[in-house]
C-alpha cells in the first residue's frame, strides 16, 4: 500500500518559487529560531500562510528568485499572486541588495513583511462580508484538503475534489487581484515599512552589539550564532526599552569613539600588524589588492568583517589598561535615566572590549548585583538580562565601594578604573572611607565619580574627580570614556 506525505510534509514543500531543497531546509531551520515567524505564521488570514511567509524569506535570500510559471500547487494561486506583486514593487527590489544571502537580514524582514501583509488583508477582508464569508470556505475546505491527505492511504472517500479546490481557490484569487488593483499604494506602503523597520531593528541591534570603532557593527554580528541575532533582534522590535537602550549606546559609543581617538602623532607610530578596518592605517599591499579588479571583493568582504591587515599603533590604543568597574546607582529615582544609563553602560564595555580590559558593572540601591565581563565581551543573553533589571529602593555608597574593593583584590582586576554614577546622597562612616582611601593608595586605583543633580559632599571624600552632571548625555558625563 502506498503511502501519502503528511499534511505537514506536504505543506513544507510547497512554493511558487524555484526554491530547492537547501531553501526549504534553511527555512525550517530559520523558521524554528524565530519565535516572530512563528507567531505570525499562527496569525496568518490565508490558508498557506506558512508556505507564504517561506517565499517570503527565499526571496529575500536566494540570489536569483523567480516565480515558477507551470506546476504550481492549486492551493497556491492566492501565495503565488501575493509573490508576484511583492516581487515586482520598486522599493523591495532595491531592499532585495541588502538581504541577498543574509540569513539574519532575510529572517528579520520575513517577519515585518509577513505582519504587515496579514495586517492589510485583514483591512481588506473585515471591510467586506462577501470577502469573508469567501475567506471562511477557503479555510473549510483547507482543512478537508489536509484530512484527506491524512485519510487518503486508508481508502476513505475524497472530502474535497480537485474541482472545489480549484473553483474556491480562483474565486478568491480573482477578488485578490481586484483588491491589490485599487489599493495597490497601501499595500505598497505597507512594504515600505516593514523594510524600514528591519533596518531600524537591524541598526539597533549593531548599536547593542557593536564597539565603537566605526563600521565594524556587521562584523561583530557575523560572530554572534544566528538563534542570537534573532532573538535580540525581536526583542528590539517588540521592546521598546530595549529600542531606547540601543539608540543610547549607538550614541555613546560614538562620543566613545571620539574621545578615545588618538591625536595626530600617536597614529603614525607603529608597533606591528594587527587585523582590523581603520582605513588610515591598512597596508599599502592590502590597498593594491583594493584596487585590482581580481581581489577587490575579497578584499571589500575582509575589510566590512575587520579582517584587513592594518598597522598596529602604539600611543592611546596600546593595549594593557587596567580594568574597568562602573558603580551605577539603580535606586528608584534612576528610573527616569535607566535606558540612558544602560547605553552608557554598553559605550563603557565597548572601550573594555576594543582594549581588552575587563569589565565589572556593580549595580547598586540598598543591594548590589556585581556582573563581570571577560575582556568586555558581553552576549546578547546578558544584554536582554541588562536591559531587564532594575534594582529600585533607597541609596548605600558602602556597598558598591566595599564590592569594588573585593573585586579589585582579585588578581586580574589589578590596578582598576573606577567609575561611580549616582544621583542620590548617603553618609559613609568615617572608618569605612579610611580604609577604603588607604587601600585605594594600596591597589593604585583610581575613582571618577558622576553626580547626577544633587550634593557632592560624600563622593568627594573618596573620588580622585567629581563631576557634576544633570543626566548621561552632557558633556561632563564623556569624561568617564577617556579613561
Amino acid at each position: 500500500m502506498t503511502s501519502v506525505k503528511s499534511p505537514k510534509s506536504y505543506i513544507d514543500n510547497l512554493s511558487v518559487l524555484n526554491t530547492d531543497s537547501f531553501d526549504k531546509r534553511r527555512f525550517k531551520e530559520v523558521f524554528e529560531m524565530s519565535p516572530g515567524l512563528q507567531k505570525v505564521r499562527g496569525e496568518g488570514v490565508l490558508p498557506m500562510f506558512e508556505p507564504l511567509l517561506a517565499d517570503i524569506w527565499a526571496s529575500l535570500y536566494k540570489m536569483k528568485p523567480e516565480i515558477t510559471e507551470s506546476d504550481v500547487d492549486n492551493m497556491l494561486m492566492v501565495n503565488k499572486t501575493l509573490m508576484e506583486r511583492i516581487m515586482k514593487d520598486e522599493y523591495f527590489v532595491e531592499y532585495r541588495n541588502f538581504t541577498r544571502l543574509d540569513d539574519f537580514s532575510s529572517a528579520i524582514a520575513t517577519v515585518k513583511i509577513g505582519e504587515r501583509t496579514n495586517q492589510w488583508l485583514v483591512d481588506q477582508i473585515q471591510e467586506d462580508e462577501k470577502i469573508q464569508k469567501q475567506m471562511q470556505e477557503l479555510h473549510m475546505i483547507q482543512r478537508n484538503f489536509l484530512k484527506q491527505k491524512r485519510q487518503e492511504y486508508i481508502g476513505k472517500e475524497p472530502l474535497v475534489s480537485e474541482e472545489n479546490l480549484t473553483e474556491a481557490m480562483t474565486k478568491f484569487n480573482e477578488k485578490l487581484h481586484w483588491m491589490l488593483q485599487i489599493n495597490s499604494d497601501s499595500f505598497s506602503h505597507a512594504l515600505v515599512h516593514a523594510m524600514q523597520e528591519t533596518k531600524q531593528v537591524k541598526d539597533s541591534l549593531k548599536s547593542l552589539l557593536g564597539g565603537y570603532s566605526a563600521g565594524n557593527g556587521d562584523a561583530e554580528l557575523k560572530k554572534i550564532p544566528l538563534r542570537d541575532q534573532i532573538s535580540l533582534a525581536e526583542k528590539i522590535a517588540s521592546n521598546k526599552k530595549m529600542k531606547e537602550i540601543a539608540d543610547w549606546a549607538g550614541r555613546f559609543k560614538q562620543i566613545a569613539r571620539n574621545k578615545q581617538k588618538p591625536n595626530k602623532s600617536d597614529s603614525i607610530e607603529r608597533s606591528g600588524v594587527t587585523l582590523g578596518n581603520d582605513v588610515e592605517r591598512i597596508l599599502p599591499i592590502e590597498l593594491g589588492l583594493y584596487i585590482h579588479p581580481i581581489t577587490k571583493n575579497d578584499f571589500l568582504r575582509r575589510f566590512v568583517e575587520g579582517q584587513t591587515m592594518q598597522y598596529e599603533q602604539i600611543g592611546k590604543e596600546v593595549l594593557g589598561k587596567g580594568p574597568i568597574i562602573l558603580c551605577l546607582d539603580q535606586s528608584g529615582s534612576m528610573q527616569r535615566l535607566d535606558t540612558q544609563s544602560k547605553g552608557f553602560t554598553l559605550a563603557l564595555m565597548s572601550i573594555a572590549r576594543k582594549q581588552r580590559r575587563d569589565f565589572c558593572l556593580i549595580l547598586f540601591s540598598t543591594s548590589t548585583q556585581i556582573l563581570t565581563f571577560e575582556k568586555g565581551k558581553i552576549k546578547s543573553s546578558d544584554t536582554i538580562n541588562l536591559a531587564q533589571t532594575f534594582l529600585g529602593g533607597g541609596t548605600n555608597f558602602a556597598l558598591p565601594l566595599d564590592g569594588a574593593l573585593n573585586v579589585i583584590n582579585e588578581s586580574k582586576f589589578k590596578q582598576a578604573d573606577i567609575v561611580f554614577v549616582t544621583d542620590g546622597e548617603d553618609k559613609v562612616s568615617a572608618s569605612f572611607l579610611e580604609a577604603f582611601n588607604r587601600k585605594k593608595k594600596e591597589k593604585n586605583f583610581k575613582v571618577l565619580s558622576l553626580v547626577i543633580g544633587c550634593s557632592i559632599d560624600t563622593v568627594e571624600q573618596f573620588a580622585d574627580k567629581v563631576i557634576k552632571v544633570k543626566d548621561f548625555d552632557e558633556e561632563g558625563s564623556f569624561t568617564a570614556f577617556e579613561i
